[in-house]
């Protein structure tokens, strides 16, 4: 059972404001730009209201601030090891804003359970792969090592296990011959802001009705 968010007002699912979603950054955050512009769209379910990164200077952030979104960054380094300590920095920025969904875009950290359990049913992220193969890192160059005909991507919801969880949507990309890693990766991403930004579209809108 998915949780709903709180709903505002007496408002009708139909006249609701849209889901309030932060998004989880590393890098230049491609995945996250094209969240942003699907979510300006008057008909989406989100609206992305915040863009954090772990690392200082990530180039992601330069691009959220230039489409009109709230930036910060919560660095992990001065945490050292203690993860936990940095998710509770992180969470505490989350709910600030008023978070109610997180998506992870290329957000390269492993999350501990109590950020998972925190976010339970509300966080999504997409992996380069058609989970439940090639979880982990070097998608396409082993789905290509391995003599498959497609690859693709994957939208999930964030359990403890890493790229474990229930599958939301995928959408598959074919594997041509002489295929390389990198120019699979491309169109693997091409593939991925289309699908990212309709899964958690649907998704939140899910979140509102009744």
């Amino acid at each position: 059972m998915v949780a709903r968010p709180v709903m505002r007002g007496a408002m009708s699912p139909q006249a609701a404001p849209p889901v309030r979603v932060a998004v989880l950054i590393s890098g230049a955050g491609s995945n996250m730009a094209a969240l942003i512009d699907a979510g300006q769209a008057p008909d989406s379910g989100y609206e992305v209201v915040l863009v954090l990164s772990n690392v200082e200077g990530a180039g992601g952030l330069a691009i959220a601030a230039a489409k009109g979104v709230a930036t910060a960054t919560v660095a992990h380094k001065p945490f050292g090891k203690d993860r936990e300590a940095h998710e509770r920095a992180v969470d505490a920025v989350l709910r600030d804003a008023g978070a109610e969904v997180l998506a992870l875009a290329g957000y390269m950290r492993v999350l501990t359970p109590w950020l998972v359990g925190g976010w339970r049913e509300r966080m999504l992220n997409i992996h380069p792969s058609l989970l439940p193969l090639y979880p982990g890192l070097d998608t396409h160059a082993r789905a290509i090592t391995a003599g498959d005909a497609e690859a693709g991507c994957t939208v999930h919801l964030v359990t403890e296990g890493v790229d474990e969880g229930p599958i939301l949507g995928q959408a598959r990309v074919p594997i041509v011959e002489g295929d390389t890693a990198e120019a699979l990766a491309e169109r693997v991403k091409t593939a991925e802001h289309q699908l990212y930004p309709q899964v958690l579209s649907d998704f939140c809108r899910d979140l509102l009705r009744p």
